[in-house]
């Protein structure tokens, strides 16, 4: 496309409105008001913490694993410190592509006087451990023990189901490895909203990015950006909508206690690079598909 897409750092860029307003008797809160005019034909969606809680809990295995590595280099930094520092950085870049956090490991292996692995080592190294934590929840949903709906942001059938009924042709973008989002999408019966519109990351990372999906989009449907929706919880899809001229949706969802409350990190993140509209899960969708196709 003669473009070069690629997934930068999170910057805020968005002034924080001082005050916003919520759809009466709903959870979905107003941040900007969504231009109207012209109504949705396409709507992107992130995968994990957006739609999927299959992979809810990943920090937990991915910190503890580049920890190990930092105090490999010998450093003499406290466990403690390293898990705060890593922390840090594992969130700061959460929304792109996996292999970006390793990278970042690999710099930090470096300046420690380390020689590091090639990234894409330590990303398979950390999928890993994660298909071992997750084994029971995909192995439990492949059985018929698990109903998909536990394995779901909430009420995620119901919006799906509206935005089809529109007639809007939906898109699954993921900075997960896209193997892996094809089998968790099917495990989750979203394959049938989605078809073979699912895009995920690969090893060669610089082929992929939420940027060129939502570029092919337009450029192949011959549309602006107006007619697009994008649906996120990671800063990475909320911001390359917006640039593109679409409506954001954040999806601040609390992925351990689907409690039906925003998480109050990702909800400021996220308005921070324009999110239009917050909403905690998907239990007011039906009020928020009217409001984005006007008709409120």
């Amino acid at each position: 496309m003669g473009v070069e897409y690629y997934e930068r750092d999170y910057c805020p860029t968005a002034e924080v409105p001082e005050r916003t307003q919520f759809l009466p008797g709903t959870t979905v809160e107003i941040i900007r008001p969504v231009d109207r005019a012209v109504r949705p034909q396409h709507v992107l969606f992130d995968f994990d913490g957006t739609l999927s809680l299959i992979r809810e809990g990943w920090p937990q295995v991915m910190v503890p694993m580049m920890v190990e590595e930092l105090l490999a280099t010998g450093t003499d930094e406290r466990p403690e410190a390293l898990e705060r520092l890593v922390f840090g950085f594992v969130m700061e870049l959460n929304g792109k592509q996996t292999i970006y956090q390793m990278i970042r490991l690999a710099e930090e292996i470096r300046r420690r006087g380390g020689r590091p692995e090639d990234p894409l080592v330590y990303k398979k190294r950390y999928h890993a451990r994660l298909m071992d934590r997750i084994a029971d929840r995909r192995e439990a949903l492949r059985s018929g023990r698990l109903r998909p709906e536990e394995m779901l942001v909430p009420h995620a059938y119901e919006i799906l189901d509206l935005l089809q009924q529109r007639g809007a042709v939906l898109y699954l973008a993921s900075g997960t490895d896209e193997h892996y989002v094809v089998e968790e999408a099917q495990l989750l019966g979203l394959d049938r909203y989605f078809g073979p519109r699912i895009y995920g990351a690969r090893d060669d990372y610089k082929t992929f990015s939420k940027a060129r999906v939502i570029g092919r989009i337009l450029e192949e449907h011959r549309v602006g950006g107006s007619s697009l929706v994008g649906f996120g919880d990671g800063y990475v899809e909320i911001q390359n909508i917006k640039e593109a001229g679409g409506a954001a949706v954040a999806v601040a969802s609390d992925e351990a206690g689907r409690s039906g409350q925003p998480d109050t990190w990702k909800r400021e993140r996220l308005i921070g690079v324009g999110a239009d509209i917050v909403i905690p899960d998907y239990r007011h969708g039906r009020q928020l598909v009217a409001y984005l196709w006007n008709e409120l």
